[in-house]
């Protein structure tokens, strides 16, 4: 038996890096998954390939009459929702605040902030019908520090944590707890791919070096805990923050020969 047999599971940014693993963990754990993502092919064909216990939605995370419409779609196929994980993100490219477009400002924080309020305000109602259910808001690292030249992604993400802890006090006594996840750098091709053509990656810039855990995430690394975050295991947990970072946010680590001297 899976942990997640029966349950209907909504992963916004599904077809992403970190998305699409997430979709495949649930649906081997048993559930019917919900690829909800704007990019109509890779949902498709991903949905195609897992079969009758998935179901592609496009959705704009920004757009509540669509956040409506998926949530009905979800309903009509498999009945309520049990647990939504807001993945879906954006990154701007890297530039100061003086030369940052208010478009870039208003596209990051609406669809990285607004999209996840959206999702919870929007899905809430199907976790009550449920009897209870789980939301994991996906945050950053860079929600725990100012980092230069990304202040739309960095305010964001900042905003999320407060967003997430508000929600576990409205919605705790329904059932639903609400949890938040930070990545650090993890391998996918938000990282590892230019913003904007003819810009660095971000991955060029952080070098995992120095961190206690010497390496780059892999998507599998957040999925584990997601997975564990929304399962019965962690029926205690709400309004909390889980950092995978592998000790970035730490600081340098000793050096071996430094420990041995």
């Amino acid at each position: 038996m899976g942990r997640f047999d029966g349950q209907t599971v909504l992963v916004t940014g599904g077809t992403g890096g970190q998305g699409a693993s997430h979709v495949r963990a649930y649906h081997e754990e048993g559930a019917n998954v919900v690829i909800a993502d704007i990019a109509q092919g890779p949902g498709r064909a991903l949905a195609t390939e897992l079969g009758g216990r998935a179901l592609f939605v496009r959705l704009d995370v920004t757009d509540e009459q669509a956040w409506a419409g998926a949530v009905a779609e979800t309903e009509r196929r498999f009945g309520p929702i049990a647990v939504l994980v807001n993945n879906a993100g954006a990154q701007n490219p890297a530039v100061p605040i003086e030369g940052t477009e208010r478009r870039v400002w208003d596209r990051i924080l609406g669809i990285n902030l607004t999209g996840t309020f959206l999702g919870i305000k929007a899905v809430a109602p199907s976790m009550r019908r449920n009897g209870g259910g789980v939301i994991v808001n996906i945050a950053s690292t860079m929600g725990h520090g100012g980092t230069p030249l990304y202040a739309p992604y960095v305010a964001s993400k900042w905003a999320v944590r407060g967003l997430t802890r508000t929600a576990a006090l409205e919605l705790g006594r329904d059932g639903i707890r609400v949890n938040a996840i930070h990545p650090g750098v993890i391998s996918t091709p938000l990282i590892n791919e230019p913003t904007v053509p003819g810009q660095a990656p971000i991955a060029d810039f952080y070098s995992p070096d120095p961190y206690a855990i010497p390496r780059l995430g892999d998507p599998a690394d957040i999925t584990r805990l997601l997975l564990f975050v929304t399962s019965a295991d962690a029926s205690f947990a709400t309004g909390s923050e889980f950092v995978v970072d592998g000790g970035l946010l730490l600081g340098p680590a000793l050096r071996p020969d430094a420990q041995a001297a």
